[in-house]
């Protein structure tokens, strides 16, 4: 390619007005920066709330009985009235590579009183060890500390602790329907008190060691309603459990396997509207883009209409010209990205290293249900990179064809008179 001359012409003219080419392709990594910002900023965002959305408290995946949604009546266990081997279980969904973590819950609606005040609930009963592994909104607790199995105990929301007006060491009465059709109450103490930063599930949610809520229902130990489960990347939860259904369908146990795109729909159309965004983005950066370029490109040629009436008088082919004029403007686009890495690459490994939190001074927000902490993180991820810098280039050469064409098409003796 070096030996072309008209390589070496396009090369030397890029040099003629080295101020020029330089401002043009500052313009264009500019772009780049910002369109690949602009996306790594979206993809955070979106990332962030699907992280809190399934991390808060639903898990990537829940599994199910077939029939526990969405009544989620007391009596559809997995597995029926008969039950299940929970460790086997348990086991068989943690051989799958892509999962992280499980942990299995019981659920059950009921009353939870003072004795001034009552509030209606639904009581979750959790192995905490576990637990803690697929879900947040126990890992700091506003006061106290996570429940302990066969002590009597529980973690209630802020909300809840708020209209019961009870804290950390305080006892309240739980009223709930057992499974058998006895009516089941107990006295616990208040161990620790929790914010999700919903409200709904602050005033509503109180969480119990498994077995004991099981013992309060009188529900057999074999008996759960869910297992949540984390999973290295959730956006394969679709295809993870595809593979889980697989495993565990053929034990004839009748399971859902429910990945968060269908448990959360709305934040699948959040996502969804952030493809379409990216889209807009680059269409929007790089189409200004081309106008810069082609200026740039057009003023080029016609400093050159001269020379390149000479070239074309000795027999220069007019396609010879136009591939001047596109490797001029295909290195110029070269320039521009590496430009734009250097000013973009530090700049957001940065921001993905150490996220700003804005939480001091906004609070979290909740958007349809979801919690998004106000974080600006941005997602490095290398394909939209590889995505910028082809737009990039592309966009160099598309606003160069006009400038080529035209050239190409200078009248030798036209521009030769003024000789």
């Amino acid at each position: 390619m070096s030996d072309n001359p008209w390589f070496r012409i396009g090369w030397r003219n890029l040099g003629r007005h080295r101020k020029r080419t330089v401002l043009t392709a500052l313009g264009l990594a500019v772009g780049y920066f910002a369109a690949v910002f602009t996306i790594g900023y979206s993809e955070g965002l979106m990332a962030e709330m699907v992280e809190n959305a399934t991390g808060l408290v639903s898990g990537q995946i829940e599994i199910h009985d077939a029939e526990y949604r969405p009544e989620r009546s007391l009596y559809d266990t997995i597995g029926g009235r008969d039950g299940v081997n929970i460790t086997r279980l348990l086991d068989g969904v943690s051989t799958d590579p892509g999962v992280v973590a499980v942990a299995p819950r019981v659920y059950a609606g009921g009353l939870v009183s003072s004795g001034e005040s009552t509030s209606a609930g639904m009581l979750m009963g959790i192995d905490p060890e576990r637990e803690l592994t697929v879900s947040r909104f126990l890992d700091e607790l506003v006061e106290g500390r996570v429940p302990e199995q066969g002590r009597n105990e529980l973690a209630i929301g802020v909300e809840m602790a708020r209209q019961l007006a009870v804290g950390v060491g305080d006892d309240v009465i739980i009223v709930a329907p057992g499974a058998d059709g006895s009516m089941g109450n107990d006295l616990y103490a208040v161990s620790g008190i929790f914010r999700t930063g919903m409200p709904e599930l602050d005033a509503s949610n109180a969480v119990l060691p498994l077995a004991d809520l099981q013992t309060l229902i009188t529900l057999d130990p074999s008996r759960i309603h869910e297992i949540a489960v984390t999973i290295q990347n959730p956006w394969i939860a679709n295809d993870t459990a595809e593979r889980l259904a697989t495993i565990l369908n053929p034990d004839d146990l009748a399971l859902e396997v429910a990945p968060w795109t269908e448990l959360n729909p709305i934040i699948v159309e959040f996502v969804a509207l952030a493809d379409a965004f990216y889209g807009i983005v680059f269409v929007i950066v790089f189409g200004v883009a081309i106008f810069g370029v082609a200026n740039t490109m057009l003023m080029s040629t016609y400093e050159r209409r001269r020379e390149i009436a000479v070239m074309l008088a000795m027999g220069a082919r007019p396609g010879s010209v136009v591939k001047t004029v596109l490797y001029e403007a295909g290195v110029m686009g070269l320039l521009a990205l590496a430009l734009g890495v250097v000013i973009s690459l530090p700049l957001m490994l940065w921001w993905n290293i150490a996220p700003i939190d804005l939480s001091r001074l906004y609070g979290d927000l909740t958007i349809q249900g979801a919690l998004l902490r106000p974080v600006l993180r941005v997602e490095l991820d290398l394909a939209y990179w590889i995505w910028g810098g082809v737009a990039l280039v592309a966009t160099a050469l598309i606003a160069a064809l006009y400038p080529a064409a035209r050239a190409a098409r200078i009248p030798p003796a036209d521009a030769l008179s003024g000789l």
